[in-house]
């Protein structure tokens, strides 16, 4: 039952960092907003309560000297997976706080960037939040309020990354993987867990087409070679023609 449950509170952390990486992306393009800005300071909050409660849960069980060597291997590997989660988190806040303050809103100091990104976030916020619809309540200043917030809250994130490392003692490269790497792309596994929502992933194409087509490619490149060193070869040799008539 405990494994479980860390698993779906985990499940919940990795969507919710992933649609804060999301959000960031937009962020002094063309895309940012005011509403942006208030996705953004309400997901990365989302994610910090569900961190403390992942560290919660993971640091009583890893601390309880019960547990058999099985289950103490499996929590291993899901602290392991919850710190990669934290860094991720603490270094998208960090980016955040980058380019919120080279393009504030409020008073622009350049333009935004054309990065061809489209259309409202609001769906992602979305599925961070839980919710069918987002409601804007923040003021006009959020872009430069919420930068003093969110420094103090990558400083509290660092500080409690650090305190995990004290309290738990576990050796990233000890902890052996149970998937190959990408399985869990193909797998429905964890789908409905969470209460986060899907983030829906394209479907592979039919290997057949793609070597087809990697074959279609290759051929025409060697067409191209060769008749790029018959040009050569041709202007070589009338170049000499030319210059031994002369």
């Amino acid at each position: 039952m405990g494994k479980d449950e860390c698993k779906t509170m985990l499940d919940a952390l990795n969507k919710v960092t992933a649609c804060y990486r999301h959000l960031v992306i937009a962020l002094g393009s063309t895309s940012d907003s005011q509403n942006l800005r208030e996705e953004l300071k309400r997901t990365r909050k989302k994610a910090q309560e569900l961190a403390v409660a992942n560290r919660t849960k993971l640091t009583s069980l890893l601390k309880d000297k019960t547990i058999s060597k099985e289950d103490r291997a499996e929590y291993e590997r899901l602290w392991v997976l919850f710190s990669s989660s934290m860094e991720l988190l603490e270094v998208d806040m960090k980016r955040s706080l980058e380019i919120g303050q080279d393009f504030p809103l409020k008073v622009p100091t350049r333009h935004l960037i054309q990065t061809g990104m489209t259309g409202s976030t609001t769906t992602v916020a979305a599925r961070a939040m839980s919710v069918q619809n987002m409601k804007y309540e923040a003021d006009s200043n959020i872009d430069t309020a919420d930068l003093r917030d969110l420094q103090s809250e990558i400083t509290q994130v660092s500080q409690m990354m650090e305190e995990m490392e004290m309290k738990v003692q576990v050796a990233p490269w000890a902890v052996e993987a149970k998937q190959e790497a990408g399985a869990e792309l193909k797998s429905n596994m964890s789908v409905g867990n969470s209460s986060v929502g899907v983030i829906s992933i394209c479907e592979e194409e039919p290997k057949e087409e793609d070597g087809g087509g990697s074959r279609d490619t290759g051929f025409a490149s060697i067409c191209a070679v060769l008749v790029f060193f018959i040009i050569v070869t041709v202007a070589v040799v009338l170049g000499y023609l030319v210059i031994n008539m002369s």
